[in-house]
């Protein structure tokens, strides 16, 4: 129903915060992590929202950009993750950190976060990591024309996988990632990620 909503922020009374837009005020549910990255009240900010629905009762959830509503979204399709898991999940990851975490079938760092045990941390890979590796990689093409011999193949089909789960074409990441290779300096799969959506949020 709403993609975003951008307005003043009127009110921060965590865990909502209320955005005017046009005298009307939206109330919208939001996590530590997005609390944190919000400026200062009567300060203009840009919140992505995601309506949840249920029997008795919906709200907004708000989200400081689209990759974490993405990661949301897929959250909540695991059977036994609601609204309150997903966003302990983003409060304690970085999108990509979390993403990396369910690839590398890393349980114990997933079974970290509060309201998260050993078993639905095996669950939430069971169930997801499919979605996030069932894709067209091509880090070899990639690597081939590649200029930075610091940068492997695998750090650079990592950063796909990324991407990709985070919406992005093949085209949008592959240019994307080709850019990032003039400004990175070590084969981190972290920071190819951090410099690849820096190119494309300018776009």
């Amino acid at each position: 129903m709403f993609d975003y909503i951008k307005g003043e922020l009127a009110d921060k009374n965590f865990p909502y915060c209320t955005v005017e837009n046009q005298g009307i005020g939206y109330s919208i549910l939001i996590n530590s992590r997005t609390l944190m990255g919000l400026p200062d009240i009567s300060s203009e900010c840009k919140i992505y929202t995601k309506l949840i629905h249920k029997e008795d009762n919906m709200f907004l959830c708000g989200f400081l950009n689209k990759q974490d509503r993405i990661i949301f979204d897929i959250l909540t399709s695991v059977s036994g993750i609601g609204t309150k898991v997903a966003f302990a999940l983003l409060d304690e990851f970085e999108t990509n950190e979390l993403i990396n975490a369910v690839i590398e079938q890393n349980h114990k760092a997933i079974s970290r976060t509060k309201g998260v045990g050993p078993k639905m941390a095996q669950k939430i890979v069971l169930e997801i990591k499919d979605k996030l590796t069932k894709m067209d990689i091509q880090a070899d093409l990639i690597s081939a024309k590649n200029n930075n011999s610091n940068i492997s193949s695998e750090t650079i089909a990592q950063a796909q996988v990324v991407l990709q789960s985070l919406g992005y074409s093949q085209n949008e990441y592959t240019n994307a990632i080709e850019t990032a290779f003039t400004t990175l300096k070590k084969d981190d799969s972290q920071e190819l990620i951090k410099e690849a959506l820096k190119i494309l949020s300018i776009f």
